[in-house]
């Protein structure tokens, strides 16, 4: 089997090298996506119904706890509003702020590698149809060169054909799979971390409802060059 593999491999011409490249990179991101996912997963629904709990109680430090010891984009989410919810004291806006900043660098991170993915799935077929069009004009050279239509002369163009497509259909119908299984993981991630976005500002409605959380309004102060602009005109206008 290996023989025959490898014999595959060395009929199939200069094109089978850089599509076992890309199977090999396809292949790594492939397992990197597994385990990044699979941590990400894990426990997110538990942290989410642990840190909601601590929430009905008023208990921040506790709920931080809980959202610290758990790995995950969602718990990277209720840590970033928790830490800010400890002071007791909050800028306007400053916790929405927090918030989006984190799940866009979290949405950045989980999606690390589709792009890998998708060229590698786009591009295997195109090589392989390379590898095709290289094979047939093996083929006919070699019906130019002797002369005649042999079907031993163009069997070897043709079998480079078809070895090539097969191996970049091969590539790629596996690497799409597994992008829009990738994809689907993904977007139940941003579910579980618009739901702990959700809880976080429920939470920080509840405090300030109960005194515990103080939102400062900052005041529109302009520059001093500004002021006295401004007081220049009004004089001009009113000298006029």
């Amino acid at each position: 089997m290996e023989y025959r593999l490898l014999t595959l491999f060395s009929d199939g011409g200069f094109m089978m090298y850089p599509l076992v490249l890309c199977s090999l990179v396809a292949l790594g991101v492939i397992i990197a996506k597994i385990f990044t996912l699979q941590i990400a997963h894990r426990g997110t629904a538990r942290v989410l119904e642990e840190v909601r709990e601590a929430a009905k109680s008023g208990d921040v430090d506790t709920a931080l706890q809980i959202a610290c010891d758990t790995p995950g984009p969602a718990s990277a989410i209720l840590v970033a509003g928790l830490r800010r919810l400890q002071t007791g004291r909050l800028a306007a806006g400053e916790l929405e702020a927090a918030v989006t900043t984190t799940g866009t660098i979290e949405l950045a991170f989980l999606e690390r590698g589709l792009v890998i993915l998708a060229t590698v799935a786009n591009v295997a077929p195109l090589m392989g149809f390379l590898g095709t069009v290289a094979g047939m004009i093996l083929a006919f050279a070699a019906i130019e060169e002797a002369g005649n239509v042999d079907p031993t002369l163009v069997a070897g163009g043709i079998k480079v054909a078809l070895l090539t497509t097969a191996a970049g259909l091969v590539i790629a119908v596996p690497v799409n799979i597994a992008y829009n299984f990738f994809v689907t993981r993904i977007d139940q991630l941003i579910v579980d971390m618009e739901h702990g976005a959700q809880d976080i500002l429920n939470f920080a409605w509840d405090l300030e409802k109960d005194g515990r959380l103080e939102i400062v309004v900052k005041e529109d102060v302009r520059w001093p060059a500004a002021e006295t602009a401004a007081a220049k005109a009004e004089g001009g206008g009113s000298g006029e």
